[in-house]
C-alpha cells in the first residue's frame, strides 16, 4: 500500500446549523474540521489507507483542534507546520434544503506555506500526490510552493491527483487566473475530478462530453465530473461513460467531492502500479462506482470528516 500525500489547505468549518438559512440570517454555528485537501486524507485513512498532510495552520486552540482530528483518524501531520505568527484559516457554511451550500472564508495561516519550510525529501518520497486546495492558487506563497511542487512531481514522474475545487467567491474577480492555472495543473496530472461546473469553466464549453475531451487534450489521464445524484462521467481520453451512484437523501454535500477523490486515490494506493488503472477502462469505472458510494454517504451526514465512512460501512451497502 502506497502513501498518499495532499497538500493544502486545513481550516475550520462553521456550519450554520439553521438549515435552508442564509448567511445573514444564520445564527448557529458549530465547529468542524475542513479543508479540501485534509478531507481527503481523512477519507483515505477512516478507509484503512495511509496518508500524509501537508500545510500550515496557526498555532492556536484551532490549529491544535484540526491537528488532533486528523490525528484521530490515523493522517500522518508530520508535515503540518503550525505557525505561532498567523491565525488558523476560517470558513463559514450555511446550507441550503437541497444540501447545497455557500461559503465566506477567513483566510490565514494556509496561504502563507513556503517552500523553505518543507522537508523535500520526505515529500517525494511519495508515490503518489493529491492537489486539491480551495486556496491554494490564490495570489500569494502558497501558491507559488503548490505551483513548485505540482511541477517537481511531474519531473519526478510521480502519480499526480489534481482537484480544482473552484469556489465563485474566491475567484469571481480573476476568474481567468484560476482557469489558466487549472489548465496547466491538469496538463500535468494522472488523474483530475472536476465537477460540472469547475469543468465548463476551466474548458469553455457548456457540453460535459466536450469539456472532458477538450480538458483531457489527448493526453493518457483519467478525467472524472461528479454530478451528484446522476453519477460520474469519466474518460481515459479515448471511453467516455457515465458510472452510477446510489440514490440517498442530501442533507449536508460538504467534503463529498473530497471523499470522492480520497475513496478512489484509497484504491490506486492499493495497486502495484499506481497508473493501471489507465490502461483499464473497466478498473477505472469499478474504482468509480466505489468512490461515488463513499461520496454518497458522506452527504447523509453533517460535517466533512466526520461523516467519512469506514470501509466496512460502505461494503455494507
Amino acid at each position: 500500500m502506497n502513501n498518499i500525500l495532499c497538500i493544502g489547505e486545513l481550516l475550520i468549518d462553521f456550519i450554520c446549523s439553521d438549515i435552508n438559512s442564509t448567511m445573514v440570517q444564520g445564527e448557529n454555528f458549530k465547529k468542524k474540521a475542513g479543508g479540501a485537501p485534509a478531507n481527503v486524507t481523512a477519507a483515505i485513512c477512516k478507509l484503512g489507507g495511509k496518508a500524509s498532510f501537508l500545510g500550515k495552520v496557526g498555532n492556536d486552540p484551532f490549529g491544535v483542534f484540526l491537528k488532533n482530528t486528523l490525528e484521530e483518524v490515523n493522517v500522518d501531520t508530520s508535515m503540518l507546520i503550525m505557525d505561532k505568527n498567523s491565525n488558523t484559516t476560517l470558513a463559514f457554511v450555511s446550507l441550503k434544503s437541497d444540501g447545497e451550500r455557500d461559503f465566506v472564508f477567513n483566510r490565514g495561516a494556509d496561504g502563507l506555506l513556503r517552500y523553505e519550510e518543507l522537508d523535500v525529501e520526505k515529500i517525494y518520497s511519495n508515490k503518489i500526490m493529491h492537489f486539491g486546495s480551495a486556496t491554494a492558487l490564490l495570489e500569494g506563497e502558497m501558491k507559488n510552493t503548490y505551483l513548485r511542487l505540482i511541477r517537481e512531481a511531474k519531473a519526478k514522474e510521480i502519480f499526480i491527483s489534481f482537484d480544482p475545487n473552484y469556489r465563485a467567491n474566491l475567484w469571481d474577480d480573476n476568474r481567468e487566473d484560476f482557469i489558466d492555472i487549472s489548465k496547466e495543473c491538469i496538463a500535468m496530472a494522472d488523474f483530475v475530478k472536476l465537477s460540472d461546473e469547475e469543468a465548463r469553466i476551466i474548458s469553455g464549453y457548456q457540453d460535459i462530453k466536450d469539456a472532458v475531451k477538450a480538458l483531457a487534450a489527448g493526453e493518457k489521464k483519467l478525467i472524472a465530473v461528479t454530478l451528484g445524484k446522476d453519477g460520474t462521467l469519466i474518460s481515459d481520453g479515448e471511453n467516455i461513460e457515465v458510472v452510477e451512484s446510489i440514490s440517498i437523501k442530501s442533507i449536508d454535500s460538504t467534503g463529498a467531492g473530497d471523499a470522492f477523490v480520497g475513496a478512489f486515490l484509497y484504491k490506486v494506493s492499493l495497486l502495484e502500479d499506481s497508473k493501471r488503472f489507465l490502461s483499464s477502462f473497466d478498473e477505472a469505472k469499478s474504482i468509480v462506482s466505489f468512490a461515488n458510494k463513499v461520496g454518497a454517504i458522506v452527504c447523509t451526514k453533517l460535517g466533512a470528516i466526520a461523516a467519512i465512512p469506514t470501509l466496512e460501512e460502505v461494503e455494507s451497502l
